[in-house]
């Protein structure tokens, strides 16, 4: 198990005490990494973990559509730590409409905080990876390879998937591309993981809208959060050492075809 070891690894994950953050930030501690929390809410933090678990997760603020304020934690982190080893992006923002009902100004907005909030957070954790064995994972969708099935939302328009929240994951797809041959060689692995249909627990109680979902997906289930630990501490840890660039689907099955 030595290959999966984080023990003195310094990880963040923005957006760390959402629905799958928290099994993230989980799964990395399991492993024995310091992982941060980067959010905006230390309320909101301290409801999603356990005074036990808060002894290895802390709790760092962060805006990720505010240059100042992405560098001012990263700069917090190193301080503390003395490094950043591995770096999560798993935060967004959204403003969800149908395609017809998008102003410019909410496609901007959205855009903002799904893509370039990525690409300044990898800009800011730059200083603090340079010649290091570093990990950047950034954290897509499977609607950024595959479009919607737009009959599951026929009954469930509040559940509609946007247009420009696809086309951001789609770009950070590709970015997570350009910036692993870019940073190759300065040691940093990049790497992406797109996950399939993992619906909240609120949203879980619309029990027809998962049975739609259920039905799409060839292992016939929805995600759940702790399906994705494996594939981040894979990432996160050595036993990636090879791997650089790559989009990993953790979808059930979804975009087989």
């Amino acid at each position: 198990m030595s290959i999966f070891n984080l023990e003195n690894k310094t990880a963040i994950v923005t957006g760390g005490y959402g629905h799958l953050g928290i099994a993230m930030c989980r799964a990395l501690a399991s492993f024995g990494a310091n992982v941060i929390v980067a959010a905006k809410s230390a309320d909101k933090f301290n409801a999603a973990f356990t005074d036990e678990e808060k002894k290895r997760i802390k709790f760092v603020p962060i805006d990720i559509t505010n240059d100042t304020s992405i560098k001012n934690c990263f700069e917090a982190v190193n301080k503390t730590y003395g490094s950043i080893d591995i770096l999560i992006n798993n935060a967004f923002v959204l403003k969800s409409a149908r395609p017809e009902n998008v102003s410019r100004e909410d496609w901007n907005y959205s855009m903002d905080g799904l893509i370039t909030g990525l690409h300044c957070c990898i800009r800011e954790v730059l200083p603090f990876m340079e010649e290091k064995n570093g990990k950047i994972i950034n954290i897509s969708s499977m609607y950024g390879i595959v479009s919607p099935d737009f009959s599951i939302y026929d009954k469930f328009p509040e559940f509609f998937n946007s247009a420009q929240y696809g086309a951001s994951k789609a770009a950070i797809i590709q970015l997570t591309k350009y910036y692993a041959n870019y940073l190759a060689e300065r040691g940093v692995r990049v790497n992406c993981v797109s996950p399939g249909t993992f619906p909240s627990k609120t949203v879980q109680e619309k029990k027809e809208f998962i049975s739609k979902l259920e039905n799409k997906v060839p292992l016939k289930r929805i995600g759940q959060p702790e399906d994705l630990s494996g594939t981040i501490v894979l990432l996160a840890s050595d036993a990636s050492s090879y791997i650089t660039g790559q989009n990993i689907s953790v979808d059930g099955g979804w975009t087989i075809s």
